[in-house]
């Protein structure tokens, strides 16, 4: 059989590109976590207060800081009786610097998946993100996400930043 040149090229593409294509993926994740560690060097809000100053905007459900043109921000996903909201807690001093309701197909997708867990959950993520920082002395939190844990209790997973090095540690939420 003779491969015509346009498809065999799109078949050593597909045979090849794979590990290729997932190298810049590898090495965007790395400059972005660099971008993040440098920039939270300086912030002094914590994702402690970030979870606490939402709440006036619904229950948390989700928390993260992430660098986003350039600028660190704060991101928390609230649920409350009208919805879904972002509330960006600002880095520097803690306080709301916009609350948004989640429109977005992917975004409303998260925050029902996070919703679903955060129903079975007697721990509050503000309480979790406290316990995860407190055993692992020296550390900053980065994030925390709701997740069912393979046992179907709820859980989160969160993310710590020590010595310029991210962590993922797991807690508790029953």
């Amino acid at each position: 059989m003779v491969l015509k040149p346009l498809r065999f090229v799109w078949l050593a593409a597909f045979a090849l590109g794979l590990p290729v294509f997932g190298l810049p993926g590898a090495y965007a994740e790395d400059s972005n976590q660099a971008a993040l560690a440098a920039a939270l060097k300086n912030a002094p809000a914590t994702l402690e207060q970030g979870l606490k100053a939402s709440e006036k905007n619904g229950k948390p459900i989700s928390a993260k800081f992430e660098v986003e043109d350039g600028k660190l921000r704060l991101s928390v996903y609230t649920m409350g009786d009208d919805g879904f909201t972002e509330v960006i807690v600002s880095p520097d001093n803690g306080a709301i610097e916009s609350a948004e309701k989640i429109t977005d197909d992917h975004d409303l997708k998260d925050a029902k998946d996070q919703k679903t867990v955060m129903a079975k959950a007697a721990v509050t993520l503000e309480a979790a993100t406290k316990r995860a920082v407190t055993k692992n002395a020296g550390s900053r939190a980065v994030s925390i996400f709701p997740q069912i844990m393979d046992y179907g209790q709820p859980g989160a997973s969160v993310t710590l930043l020590r010595d310029g090095s991210f962590k993922t540690v797991f807690e508790k939420l029953y």
